[in-house]
């Protein structure tokens, strides 16, 4: 039997309510869960009849990730990361801490053979067809080699056939401009290495416009700009999507039928579905969910969770030829 999802359970702008409560409707479709995490806490928030591992302390989102991670040592994530490396839970979600639990991760776990560093991989999904546009590394290493970011083209491309079922999964690097002389010193020198590589479907440079509505399948960048990306269309969407509902709701009849057109878009969009973004790269399956996730969000986690060990990732993964570092 496989063993239980270790579930972080005071990562998040609503933990531990949110968290429980996705897990409990996670257990109820059938997924083994374990919380992590204070158990009074826990258990005043319905999670009770849960199993529970004991963790004394909570790393906050402000601190800062490295040393949080050395100093409290009986922090929920820590303990959750924990878990999965002992063999007692076969995967780890938390919507805390995004670079603690990359540490811990790190730390603990330790990195698959031959990878340089890991990368966090966030999916977008793609209407229509049931699949979705991968970026990375989308906030774990803000600073990157151009070797580094070779190790992520190879490791984005097998993630989006593992996860997403794209059978020849295409590659671009993020850059300023289509052109292979456009960019910074680290995208001209990693477009060289990716135009070699007879090993991914490299497409060449892409635009910040091009992840949602592009050419490929996979982004590749530096974690910095990655995570800059990532919250600039995060933001932009809340926005439009606030100013779009507000306009509708003065708009009488015809505001409700059009939000009654757009409601199945929304919900095929919906950040809730995702299930959170994947850490590749370390010896366990690791996914950071949003800190704002919902319950449904983290349902959404656990199951991809659950997913991505039964579809043996980290075996497919640690069977990816990597460059050298």
């Amino acid at each position: 039997m496989t063993q239980p999802v270790a579930v972080d359970a005071m990562g998040g702008d609503d933990a531990p309510e949110a968290v429980v409560q996705g897990a409990l409707d996670a257990t109820a479709d059938g997924l083994e869960v374990v919380l992590v995490g204070r158990r009074d806490a826990i258990v005043a928030a319905g999670g009770g009849s849960l199993d529970i591992i004991d963790a004394s302390e909570v790393i906050e989102m402000s601190e800062e990730p490295s040393r949080a991670v050395r100093t409290k040592k009986d922090s929920s994530i820590a303990r959750a990361v924990t878990a999965v490396r002992d063999g007692e839970a076969s995967a780890v979600v938390s919507a805390g801490n995004t670079g603690a639990v990359a540490a811990a991760a790190l730390l603990r776990l330790r990195r698959l053979s031959g990878v340089a560093r890991p990368a966090i991989a966030t999916a977008f999904p793609v209407p229509g067809d049931g699949t979705a546009r991968v970026l990375l590394d989308s906030g774990a290493m803000a600073d990157c080699s151009a070797q580094w970011l070779h190790q992520f083209a190879r490791l984005g491309s097998a993630y989006s056939r593992i996860r997403f079922g794209v059978a020849a999964p295409s590659v671009g690097l993020l850059s300023i401009g289509e052109e292979p002389e456009k960019g910074n010193l680290l995208v001209k020198e990693t477009h060289k290495l990716l135009a070699a590589d007879d090993e991914i479907d490299f497409y060449g440079n892409v635009e910040g416009g091009d992840l949602l509505d592009g050419p490929v399948d996979v982004v590749v960048t530096d974690g910095f700009t990655g995570n800059v990306l990532l919250k600039s269309l995060e933001g932009t969407a809340s926005f439009f999507v606030r100013l779009i509902l507000e306009r509708l709701a003065e708009g009488g009849e015809a505001g409700a039928d059009a939000l009654r057109l757009l409601a199945p878009l929304a919900e095929e969009m919906s950040a809730d579905n995702v299930g959170g973004a994947m850490l590749l790269g370390v010896r366990g399956v690791c996914v950071i969910a949003h800190g704002s996730s919902s319950p449904r969000a983290i349902t959404s986690a656990i199951r991809v969770a659950h997913r991505m060990v039964e579809a043996d990732l980290l075996g497919e993964l640690a069977a990816v030829s990597l460059p050298a570092s």
